[in-house]
């Protein structure tokens, strides 16, 4: 087996500046999101989602970004699952992208509401068929005996609702609205870069933190 403790990587793509930086993190996301578009990173939009559950125990998962403006960032899932529930009970959470290969990595911390049922139905109804069949058929988070329960549930919600299901009313979107943000950029001799933007009456202090 190998040395785990030897693997190491220098970090030298590139820096990144408070001069060079956005005075507002949602415009210098924007700006980093795209440039990991555009070099075609292995799903750019994919980030990690941490909530805390009622007796204080920390989870994460992997959920997928669907848009982000001034107002946050926002996902959509089973409002039923683990995840929502716990949101439900604790709405602070943070969220990580790690793009690898640009030696970048963006955290956000926030609280999480719901998206407006609109907006829910809108994005609905503009995923692929078989996915809003999923939302039905799935009961997200919980226990089932074998993959054959959800083979039989999309079966006979394909066969309801034929092609034109409606949005579970159980299933939508959540906000993070923001209250940190931190971007960091991997640097040599692991001098990295992090810049962090936090909330002060009403505007984004942009300090450097110690990596």
């Amino acid at each position: 087996m190998s040395d785990i403790a030897a693997l190491r990587k220098s970090y030298e793509r590139a820096e990144l500046s408070e001069q060079a930086s956005h005075a507002d993190p949602t415009h210098q996301f924007a700006r980093w999101f795209e440039e990991a578009r555009q070099s075609e990173v292995p799903e750019p939009n994919a980030m990690t989602l941490a909530t805390v559950s009622g007796d204080l125990r920390p989870s994460t998962r992997i959920v997928l970004i669907k848009g982000f403006d001034e107002r946050g960032i926002v996902w959509y899932t089973n409002y039923e699952s683990r995840k929502g529930r716990e949101l439900g009970g604790n709405p602070c959470a943070a969220l990580q992208f790690h793009w690898v290969e640009l030696e970048r990595v963006v955290r956000i911390e926030g609280l999480v509401q719901k998206v407006s049922d609109a907006e829910s139905d809108a994005y609905y109804a503009s995923r692929p068929l078989d996915s809003r069949i999923g939302a039905w058929a799935s009961p997200q988070s919980q226990v089932i005996d074998d993959r054959s329960v959800l083979v039989t549930a999309a079966a006979k919600y394909a066969a309801k609702f034929l092609l034109n299901p409606p949005r579970p009313p159980h299933w939508g979107g959540f906000r993070l609205v923001p209250e940190r943000w931190e971007f960091w950029q991997g640097r040599r001799s692991r001098l990295h870069d992090r810049l962090q933007y936090k909330r002060e009456d009403g505007q984004w202090l942009r300090e450097r933190l110690a990596p």
